[in-house]
């Protein structure tokens, strides 16, 4: 009874965000030409690499095959939860953290045979699919007409000389604030990160953003000089001619990943779920390491790819439990 009263509290969290999406899908489109089950992928992922999913899939002999919707990380991570196994996705690309929360809860992932290897010693139900990595990014000609100093490292974020100057995502609606916590708090310990980023929230002010791309976007426009956020993200408008450059912080290019799953549902498992997973990462690897340039597969060639020079790692495995006690640390 516990176990319902919980999950039906977290659904009611969501609900508001599921009679949005719900209106994306109809039951007539639920099926190919033939009459057969089309896959539904639910992602969380960026505009990337949904693209390449499509052009992966439609390429290699899937097209017309699936429906792909997407979902902010919160909301995608509250079906899984309150619909479990229940849910209308055959196949998820999620924040890996997150899928490895919903499996301990409830089993709801399918064990996978992968045709590639990853270099890690993973969960059976779950395939990476890419790194996000975090960065401080900046506008170069903000910057130097406000006449501030590049910083050098997170911790430099808390100089009162950025007050006004700075925007940061909101850890509560977006993981993209982890990396930043978690390279402070690897650092310089829970007590000091506190401080540091009570200062950082300070400076940030009213341009504290629920999405991770919120920051890079007021950078992007001149309404503010710096930022932290995605790597990849700050590279291409940086490769596009846009006014944007980035640092690696000294403390380290912490990353988190995200997965392909398998929902299990049993004898009503799409077979073609699993079918389309393998397709993506063995044919979409390539394309997928232009914007996340880590390696994640013995396969992976990262040859003419640009890689953070001090790729770092969170010591203690992170979970959603650990996500809301770093969260507490600015509430």
């Amino acid at each position: 009874m516990k176990k319902l009263v919980r999950k039906g509290l977290i659904y009611l969290s969501f609900v508001s965000a599921l009679g949005i999406l719900g209106a994306c899908s109809t039951s007539n489109a639920s099926e190919n030409a033939d009459g057969e089950d089309k896959v539904i992928i639910y992602t969380n992922a960026d505009e990337e690499p949904v693209q390449i999913i499509k052009e992966v899939l439609d390429a290699n002999g899937f097209e017309n095959q699936y429906l792909l919707q997407s979902f902010g990380t919160s909301e995608l991570s509250g079906k899984l939860w309150a619909e479990g196994t229940d849910i209308e996705a055959d196949l998820v690309t999620m924040s890996t953290f997150y899928l490895d929360g919903v499996q301990e809860n409830d089993p709801v992932f399918k064990e996978l045979s992968l045709d590639m290897q990853p270099i890690d010693d993973l969960p059976n139900y779950q395939a990476p699919m890419t790194t996000q990595e975090g960065v401080i990014f900046y506008n170069t000609q903000v910057l130097e007409e406000a006449d501030l100093p590049v910083p050098t490292s997170l911790a430099d974020l808390a100089d009162p000389i950025y007050e006004g100057q700075l925007s940061i995502s909101d850890i509560n609606h977006s993981s993209t604030a982890w990396l930043l916590f978690q390279g402070l708090i690897d650092e310089y310990g829970e007590t000091e990160a506190q401080s540091i980023l009570a200062d950082i929230y300070d400076n940030a002010g009213d341009h504290i953003e629920a999405s991770g791309s919120g920051p890079l976007k007021k950078v992007r426009v001149g309404e503010v000089a710096l930022g932290f956020g995605l790597r990849h993200q700050a590279i291409k408008d940086k490769k596009e001619g846009l006014p944007i450059d980035f640092v690696e912080p000294s403390e380290g290019t912490y990353a988190l990943t995200e997965s392909l799953a398998v929902i299990d549902k049993g004898e009503e498992t799409n077979p073609l779920a699993e079918e389309m997973l393998n397709v993506i990462l063995k044919e979409g690897r390539a394309d997928l390491l232009q914007f996340y340039p880590s390696k994640l597969y013995e396969t992976d060639d990262l040859t003419g790819v640009e890689t953070a020079k001090n790729q770092k790692v969170f010591p203690e495995a992170l979970t959603p439990d650990l996500l809301k006690k770093h969260a507490s640390l600015v509430e």
